[in-house]
């Protein structure tokens, strides 16, 4: 196989990114400085090499322990479960939540093959002591709401609270606007003024 071809393959594989997007990625490469491919190159392996699992929330880092779990004022009660490290990121951007993380690395999903033991929950349950709430913010889907219904059910035997974040109509959408499920889920998550 010639270079290009492997190469817009290899492209492909990201996601989001079909074969003409590769394409172009390739063709846009090859019209660059060699030193514009090589720091890409150097990049991507360095993020393999460097980035690794946060041995406490299973978060990605660089570090021993991530930022979130080596700051001494998170508060310690409060845990929010979240699927994907990309999750962390979003829900700490919008500044509400200060408490601890954990990354599941996925959902659960037997149509797909994945079951609770190829999450991080044998490490989740593990760090329970001293927390008062799990917030459960799983992905409002299938697989989301199989993943937060297994986990509140274990945390409620253990005697703690666990919460599931509310779903409903983004601000700023107008409700004709909305999707069927969307108001659905604004409807039965309302809440009393």
């Amino acid at each position: 196989m010639d270079h290009f071809r492997r190469s817009v393959q290899h492209l492909a594989r990201l996601p989001g990114v079909g074969e003409k997007t590769a394409q172009r990625f390739a063709y846009w490469l090859l019209q660059q400085p060699p030193e514009v491919a090589r720091g890409l190159a150097e990049a991507v392996l360095s993020l393999r090499e460097s980035v690794h699992e946060c041995p406490r929330c299973c978060d990605l880092t660089e570090q021993d322990l991530c930022r979130r779990c080596a700051d001494p004022r998170r508060d310690e009660r409060l845990l929010c479960v979240v699927e994907r490290p990309q999750d962390v990121s979003a829900i700490d951007a919008a500044g509400e939540f200060k408490g601890r993380f954990h990354v599941l690395h996925g959902a659960i999903s037997p149509l797909s093959g994945v079951s609770p033991q190829q999450l991080r929950i044998e490490s989740l349950f593990l760090r329970l002591e001293g927390v008062e709430e799990v917030i459960l913010a799983c992905d409002p889907d299938v697989e989301g709401d199989a993943t937060a219904l297994y986990l509140a059910k274990k945390l409620k035997a253990l005697g703690l609270r666990a919460s599931r974040l509310a779903h409903g109509i983004s601000v700023g959408t107008e409700i004709e606007f909305a999707d069927r499920v969307s108001l659905a889920r604004a409807l039965a998550n309302r809440r009393e003024l």
